[in-house]
């Protein structure tokens, strides 16, 4: 087939949809130049020498080099990184569809509540003075004071300085965390499902509600899974407010330190930009890679 037939084709459809490209140009100039510019002048910088205060100097790939063969502080946050990744990332997602789909079958005015409830915490601005009593170090914090009245322990642990125990309380904050925006996509698309596909389903042979929710619900939320695969991979990925804010920074030998923190240190503290640039395109492309491996699995349980 010949290109002009479809060069014609492209051209009438452009034609067809003329007003609904002119009300796409704000947006795309806006995710133009807030979010792709950004990107590729990020990606430049990575290969240059940069402090804000002079002329970028162009460096090749010294800045990776140094990054994976003379940074141990950022294979630490590497591999805090993926830890984080690993554990918060498939265990909120999971938990997001358990939670939608149980509330989902609840009234109206019930589900309304429960829906706020779960997500109430990814917005709330008190949210790391209620950890930081709860897990706090001395004899006054709630699992230290509990534990000492039971008679576990005889002094308090310093749960967020101790190595043993910081990455873990900050990965189970970080799953509670997380059911927030993905859980909310979930319930919009559990709501969207179109309820004739349960009786067609009955028809043919479904006998409970977890093979409706396999054989037909998951399959009808495609774009809804995506988008909250999306958010769990970012969130997931972007660690790092959460760790300053209970184990502080720098964290006891590095625990806690992940990516992100890597990046405000070097940025915010250093003034080095060329490296931030240099990790920041580094997490870039783990999320890049990350989304397409989901991106890829998701397409077996439906259209995405």
């Amino acid at each position: 087939m010949s290109k002009k037939p479809r060069e014609h084709t492209l051209i009438r459809q452009m034609r067809k949809n003329t007003e609904n490209y002119l009300l796409l140009i704000p947006y795309s100039v806006f995710f133009i130049v807030f979010t792709i510019i950004p990107i590729l002048v990020s990606v430049y910088l990575s290969f240059t020498y940069f402090n804000l205060l002079q002329p970028p100097e162009f460096r090749g790939l010294f800045n990776y080099i140094r990054l994976f063969l003379d940074d141990e502080i950022f294979l630490i946050s590497l591999r805090n990184t993926m830890i984080f990744a690993v554990i918060t990332g498939p265990i909120s997602y999971f938990l997001c569809i358990l939670f939608a789909w149980l509330i989902n079958e609840l009234g109206p005015k019930l589900r309304n509540v429960m829906t706020l409830i779960f997500y109430a915490p990814s917005i709330s601005g008190s949210l790391y003075v209620i950890w930081s009593y709860i897990f706090s170090g001395d004899s006054y914090g709630l699992v230290n004071s509990t534990l000492m009245r039971l008679g576990f322990i005889s002094e308090p642990i310093l749960w967020f300085t101790d190595t043993k125990y910081a990455l873990t309380i900050i990965i189970i904050v970080q799953i509670w965390l997380s059911l927030g925006t993905s859980f909310l996509a979930l319930i919009a698309g559990l709501q969207g499902v179109d309820r004739s596909l349960y009786e067609a389903g009955a028809i043919d042979g479904i006998k409970n509600r977890f093979q409706e929710l396999i054989k037909i619900t998951l399959p009808s939320m495609g774009p809804s899974m995506m988008f909250a695969a999306v958010m769990q991979i970012s969130s997931s990925f972007s660690v790092g407010a959460i760790c300053n804010a209970l184990a502080g920074f720098p964290s006891t030998d590095y625990c806690a330190s992940t990516i992100i923190t890597h990046i405000m240190d070097y940025g915010n503290n250093r003034y080095e930009m060329g490296y931030a640039c240099a990790i920041a395109t580094v997490l870039f492309l783990m999320m890049f890679i990350m989304n397409q491996v989901i991106k890829a699995i998701l397409r077996r349980f439906g259209d995405v």
